[in-house]
């Protein structure tokens, strides 16, 4: 059993008959959960749809902060509100995104401490996107971890051990992405086979980040499976205990989610 803890199921189409192909081949790859994320407020009614027409996909709610701008800061009740939902487990995805340079980083902050305070309140875990910024993803969420503790998942781990460590010590959860079975991946292999196997899970961060021998044709959750075979290798496990103990981990993080 498998689980992609990340994907964008809402970008699929659903007209064309795609989305429902690809669930279909998803679990007939032993892929039985999927978490579908949300980006974006507006977006959000389609994503809670399609997990909601599924006993066995899940969903976030959050604002992405490369869409904070246009966005114009959600609300810490507008958060609040949506995680009544059933089927709405996690929050997020938010982080800090440097690379695109879409936002100011004071406003991507503001958007971060709403989301984490929203996961201290509610316990659903803040699922954490960084890139270019792990000086600043990690002054924040100490900083918030200092005014009451928070569960929270690194996802499409791409950071610096130093960041790595600090989720580790927090408590905090770490996930992998199709990135891992890239050339560059080594340097992110590197750092991952010293971290602890209870706190890992896999991810496809689906229609994006296509894992080998995919790369560059638009991903899907049913290809987690290889991302779970190069995560084996490198914590010198087996493939069955890696898929199941990455499966474990999703449910002992997303407590809401019912197995």
């Amino acid at each position: 059993m498998l689980v992609d803890s990340h994907c964008h199921l809402d970008y699929i189409d659903r007209t064309a008959g795609l989305l429902g192909d690809a669930i279909v081949r998803a679990t007939a790859n032993d892929v039985s959960y999927m978490q579908t994320i949300s980006v974006t407020m507006e977006a959000f009614p389609n994503v809670l749809a399609i997990a909601n027409s599924h006993d066995n996909i899940f969903c976030s709610v959050g604002v992405h902060p490369c869409h904070v701008v246009e966005e114009n800061l959600v609300s810490y009740d507008a958060l609040i509100a949506q995680t009544k939902y059933d089927k709405v487990i996690g929050i997020g995805e938010s982080g800090i995104d440097l690379f695109h340079d879409k936002c100011p980083l004071s406003v991507q902050e503001q958007s971060f401490r709403t989301h984490i305070a929203v996961a201290r309140d509610t316990g659903l875990p803040i699922i954490v996107h960084t890139r270019n910024a792990d000086d600043d993803t990690m002054r924040i969420m100490r900083d918030e971890y200092e005014k009451g503790a928070y569960p929270a998942l690194i996802h499409c781990f791409t950071a610096g051990r130093a960041l790595a460590e600090m989720a580790i010590e927090l408590g905090f959860y770490l996930s992998l992405s199709g990135i891992i079975t890239f050339p560059k991946g080594a340097v992110i292999c590197d750092i991952v086979k010293d971290m602890p196997m209870d706190r890992l899970l896999v991810e496809t961060d689906s229609p994006y980040l296509a894992p080998v021998p995919f790369r560059g044709k638009p991903n899907e959750p049913s290809y987690v499976m290889y991302t779970a075979e190069k995560l084996a290798l490198v914590m010198d496990k087996g493939y069955i205990e890696t898929a199941n103990t990455t499966t474990d981990n999703f449910f002992t993080l997303f407590k809401k989610a019912v197995r």
